[in-house]
């Protein structure tokens, strides 16, 4: 193992790093112009930069002809591969509890010494707001409020395949039923299957990095299959990747982000709802975030999470008291009790009869969340030094998944219960964007309660940006986590740019395709990885429990 690291500090107490003659940053080319600074790796920056231009400008050019084509990836890989996707999600779900209850739970990340370099609370408050943060937003009352509106229906049928989104659907007429069937489905999509992925992905960076020595980066991982060839084209594809689907698996969020703050925005103020003002958002977004890449990780990012972590929590807390209180709470539990029941039919990847939930919604999300799963899988590696396989599993894996499930049971929850306890057919009937908005239409302060949502998307879409391009630019400096400044701007704009390519070359169905597109090749890498993972923890030292060490004759 060489000394110099790229910035990642040496192992605590006892771990088994990797001897290898690789030298972070050896492939890089390093160019200094006045005050700025570039390190760079020289293949893996030049292959996925240009492929990013390439894309951006005929996606600019050829916008009507685009279009069609995006629409038409993503519906084929969805229909034709959502087996593959469904089945890859359940895998990664049951290595992570299986990990989490065995003898490798005690590995410790960094070494068996290692401390922690963050609280719990700036942990989680970083882990979460860089994990689901726009999606949240955006997905809370429209999903729950989706899913629930077709169960209620019952089974649709085209040419005698049906194609309801709702799974199990036969609810016709009861509203409990709906309402279960509706939560269970919601919850399905933003608890245990999306943060396994994130959970596998981060864990493998932060072995492979804290405990081996090896450079912050995807290839890392494939150490113990591939040998030295990680350093060469074998690494540099799995990298090259990586930053691929980490590019447009961030330009969907904030194409999401985008379009839910333009509906905001016309909702309250009558901003017109064109791609102009969606194109100004993620321009001055952009900046911002910009200027959160200059300020740093702990001036920037870690200050921007915590920010909005307060505010979620305000507006969480607001449609608890505000809202059917009661049911809310109650419905957490009986959420939780609905997905467990149903959680068999809604993961089985095998002949599906609810063709457009499985394949429309659930291929669709393991997609994105695959393809955003580089970018979430290395912000969580790089904060999560000192914590055990187990603590690390436990809480980015339950903690978060427990959050979304409230999440969703008092925004989904309050706006059902605004439909059919009161009639308010707007926030059944309103596009997915704006049905937040419609909720809290009819609650107090509802012009300052969707500003307060307004906000929160502008700030999500900030610190995913920043986070994002950190990321990126770690895996484009070879490993490196402390390269100039000037490359993180670079990817941060060049984040905006293909979410507005995105938007002008077909909107968020573009943006949809371009996700689901660069998630199917990632799930093979990730898969792959999952396997090398478990060959780097069996050879780590496990941590000796505290009892152990205070009665050492026992």
């Amino acid at each position: 193992m060489s000394d110099n690291n790229g910035g990642i500090p040496h192992p605590s107490g006892k771990a088994t790093p990797i001897d290898t003659d690789y030298t972070v940053g050896q492939d890089n080319v390093i160019v200094s112009v006045g005050p700025f600074g570039l390190d760079i790796h020289n293949r893996v920056f030049a292959v996925s930069g240009l492929a990013i231009v390439i894309f951006v400008f005929a996606t600019l050019i050829f916008r009507e002809q685009v279009e069609p084509l995006f629409v038409h990836m993503r519906s084929w890989l969805t229909s034709s591969l959502d087996w593959f996707f469904l089945l890859s999600g359940n895998i990664f779900v049951i290595v992570c509890l299986g990990l989490a209850i065995s003898p490798l739970g005690r590995v410790r990340i960094g070494g068996t010494d290692a401390t922690p370099d963050y609280s719990y609370m700036g942990w989680l408050a970083m882990l979460f707001a860089a994990g689901m943060g726009i999606g949240l937003v955006f997905f809370g009352v429209s999903e729950p409020m989706s899913h629930f509106s077709t169960s209620l229906a019952g089974p649709v049928f085209e040419n005698g395949v049906r194609t309801d989104w709702a799974p199990l659907a036969g609810a016709i007429g009861d509203v409990e039923a709906a309402r279960s069937l509706g939560m269970a489905a919601t919850i399905y999509h933003w608890a245990l299957h999306p943060w396994a992925i994130y959970a596998l992905l981060a864990l493998g960076l932060a072995i492979f990095s804290f405990n081996k020595g090896l450079p912050l980066t995807m290839r890392s991982i494939f150490y113990p299959l591939f040998g030295e060839r990680v350093w060469g084209w074998t690494g540099h594809i799995i990298d090259i990747l990586a930053i691929i689907a980490t590019v447009f698996g961030l330009a969907t969020s904030l194409g999401y982000g985008a379009s839910q703050a333009a509906t905001g925005l016309n909702f309250l103020f009558g901003v017109p709802l064109t791609d102009t003002t969606q194109i100004v958002l993620i321009v001055v977004i952009t900046a911002f975030a910009l200027i959160s890449v200059v300020a740093g990780l702990n001036g920037g990012v870690k200050l921007l999470s915590e920010i909005n972590m307060g505010l979620a929590a305000l507006l969480l807390l607001f449609i608890v008291i505000a809202g059917p209180t009661a049911a809310i709470l109650l419905g957490f539990f009986d959420n939780i009790g609905a997905y467990l029941t149903n959680l068999p039919a809604l993961s089985n990847p095998f002949a599906r009869p609810d063709v457009n939930f499985s394949q429309g919604w659930t291929s669709f999300y393991w997609a994105w969340w695959i393809s955003w799963s580089p970018f979430v899988g290395m912000f969580i590696a790089r904060v999560s030094r000192g914590r055990t396989v187990r603590e690390f599993i436990v809480c980015v894996l339950l903690v978060p998944s427990a959050v979304c499930v409230f999440w969703m049971t008092a925004f989904g929850g309050t706006a059902i219960s605004q439909f059919v306890n009161e009639g308010y057919e707007a926030v059944k009937n309103a596009d997915l964007p704006l049905k937040l908005f419609e909720m809290l239409e009819i609650m107090p302060l509802s012009s300052i309660t969707s500003i307060v949502g307004i906000v929160l998307v502008v700030v999500f879409f900030i610190t995913s940006a920043d986070s994002g391009s950190l990321v990126i630019d770690t895996i484009a400096a070879g490993g490196k986590v402390d390269a100039p400044t000037p490359q993180r701007i670079f990817w941060c704009t060049f984040e905006g740019l293909v979410a507005i390519a995105l938007l002008l070359g077909g909107g968020l169905a573009a943006a949809q395709a371009m996700a689901v597109t660069t998630g199917f090749p990632f799930t093979i890498v990730l898969l792959i990885a999952t396997a090398s993972l478990i060959i780097g923890l069996l050879d780590e030292p496990r941590s000796v429990p505290k009892k152990a060490v205070l009665r050492p004759g026992k």
